[in-house]
């Protein structure tokens, strides 16, 4: 049985421009204009909100960093929806995924299925105040031990309730979904995200405080962390704060774009 207590982000999509398209939207109404940031999602962040007003002739000055730092002082974040990233999050409990699907505007998830996936090697997700007191860590261990051994015993036990079942597939399945009733909230799961710059802001605005729960508060940290090196102009204004745990709090000055 492994146990877990970092959670893994990996960052495998995200935005490409066409540029021809882009520069026949131009030509089609008479304007020339060209982007100083190589980052599609910010160029594209750019380019939506030039849109809503035509302001392509006459760019202020300051690049595409300063547009953006202007679209989230005034808050103007309908346009930040337009730049999205897609991630693999692994090493995350189900508790984590409770909370992080309650997300829903601007986030797509797609997770592990405990129905068609075998649970006997699962790895486990340990809280940190668990893990640092000896007395708490084994009272948890035994625990979890206690529910894996259960899950193992129900999968094999249930096989024979539904061996009138042809379908082995089936019959597995049916075994699964009703043995994974006894599996913890710590049982260590995997999901897919996509999700747009502003929903991304407002998780990390939520999950990085420090009154959010500490699982959470590490990928959402994990995330900025990535998303900081990623598009910097949409993501650089906000600061890492160390907390007393040894973990870290995000804080911005434009909250709620």
């Amino acid at each position: 049985m492994k146990i877990i207590r970092e959670p893994s982000v990996y960052l495998v999509g995200r935005q490409v421009v066409d540029d021809a398209a882009l520069d026949r939207f131009l030509a089609d109404h008479g304007v020339s204009w060209q982007t100083d940031t190589e980052i599609a999602a910010e160029e594209l962040i750019e380019v939506a909100g030039r849109v809503c007003y035509m302001s392509f002739a006459k760019p202020r000055p300051g690049g595409n960093k300063a547009y953006i730092s202007h679209l989230l002082e005034v808050g103007h974040g309908s346009v930040l929806e337009h730049a999205v990233w897609n991630f693999i999050i692994t090493g995350v409990s189900r508790t984590l995924t409770h909370e992080l699907v309650r997300h829903r505007a601007g986030m797509g998830y797609s997770q592990l299925s405990q129905r068609y996936v075998d649970e006997s090697v699962a790895e486990y997700v340990e809280p940190d105040c668990i893990a640092n007191n000896p007395e708490l860590h084994k009272l948890w261990v035994d625990a979890i031990q206690r529910a894996h051994d259960a899950y193992l015993v129900l999968s094999e036990k249930l096989q024979e309730v539904f061996k009138d079942e042809p379908d082995r597939t089936l019959r597995r399945k049916l075994a699964r979904q009703a043995a994974r009733s006894v599996l913890p909230n710590a049982t260590e799961t995997k999901i897919f995200v996509t999700a747009n710059s502003r929903a991304l802001r407002h998780f990390i605005e939520m999950r990085g405080s420090r009154h959010a729960e500490v699982e959470i508060r590490k990928l959402a940290i994990a995330i900025l962390r990535i998303l900081k090196n990623e598009a910097p102009n949409v993501f650089g204004d906000y600061q890492l704060v160390p907390l007393p745990d040894g973990t870290f709090e995000a804080i911005t000055a434009n909250r709620k774009v």
